[in-house]
């Protein structure tokens, strides 16, 4: 399977549809998507993330684009089950559309997220600055390129398969740990072939790319890398920000840090540049991070 095929399986499973409603809930509109094969059984974070913007902007103006959204994730979802995502209205104002989305499994919510939409308006501007110490896209290595002589065939497959090209910056830490023990992670990323124009499913693939490591800088930080023994993780929450249109197609880089970590959750903070230096969005998620053997 090529990069094409990987970005058209992307822009696919993205794809949510009207379907019946469930009984008993609150929401007006509801949509039908698919799931996405993950070794492990569970479905990707941020395919569910990414299908809630989807259904929420299929109720919303086409003029308003989408600029947050806050959720938590409630239960695991099953990669063999199909996800039906619920739709509130909760309010069209003059500039702002307001929705909240869940997204149910067997009739019980696996997440539940509130977004909001914004009509594109003239206002004050400012933004973070590109890091100054980080290579071009074309001075560092594939993930692929890196991961080639790993003989873990599942792991090889779900990085084969992903629809985005990701560049480390920093050195992977699937097998070990950061020397120098910082907690940051750096990476460019892009959609692996062309991409649509359309607004709302770019911003919906980032918010599927957002969720890829944004815990990483908590395990560089602890000395652990993907594969320690007894390790635990799972996404309890995620929040995002668009500050500006996005282009999946074109290089982006995520700079991600952990500012803290304890009682079993990691923080893990964001923000996701263009290559020409602007700041396109932010994005923070906390997670549980745990040794078994603790």
């Amino acid at each position: 399977m090529g990069a094409e095929d990987n970005v058209a399986q992307l822009i696919d499973l993205l794809q949510v549809t009207p379907t019946d409603p469930i009984p008993g809930t609150r929401e007006s509109e509801f949509y039908l998507g698919r799931s996405q094969y993950k070794p492990d059984g569970r479905v990707f974070g941020g395919q569910v993330l990414a299908q809630c913007v989807m259904a929420a902007g299929q109720t919303v103006d086409p003029a308003r684009q989408i600029h947050s959204l806050h959720g938590y994730f409630l239960r695991p979802g099953d990669v063999s089950e199909p996800i039906t995502f619920g739709v509130e209205v909760l309010r069209d104002g003059g500039s702002f559309s307001a929705r909240r989305v869940h997204a149910y499994q067997r009739d019980e919510p696996i997440l539940s997220l509130i977004c909001s939409f914004q009509v594109e308006q003239d206002g004050l501007e400012h933004g973070d600055e590109f890091p100054s110490d980080v290579p071009a896209p074309e001075d560092c290595p594939e993930i692929n390129e890196l991961m080639a002589d790993v003989d873990i065939p599942f792991m090889r497959d779900w990085l084969r398969k992903r629809p985005f090209e990701v560049r480390p910056v920093e050195p992977p830490i699937y097998f070990d740990p950061d020397p120098q023990a910082r907690a940051q992670e750096r990476m460019w990323i892009r959609a692996s072939a062309a991409f649509p124009d359309d607004p709302l499913l770019n911003a919906a693939a980032l918010a599927y790319a957002s969720d890829f490591s944004l815990l990483a800088p908590v395990l560089r930080r602890q000395g652990l890398t993907w594969m320690t023994p007894g390790l635990r993780m799972a996404s309890l929450d995620h929040a995002m920000w668009w500050h500006r249109p996005v282009r999946i197609g074109e290089w982006m880089l995520y700079s991600e840090t952990s500012p803290s970590a304890r009682g079993g959750r990691g923080l893990g903070l964001g923000r996701i540049f263009s290559q020409s230096g602007q700041l396109l969005a932010t994005v923070a998620q906390e997670g549980m991070v745990r040794i078994k053997s603790q």
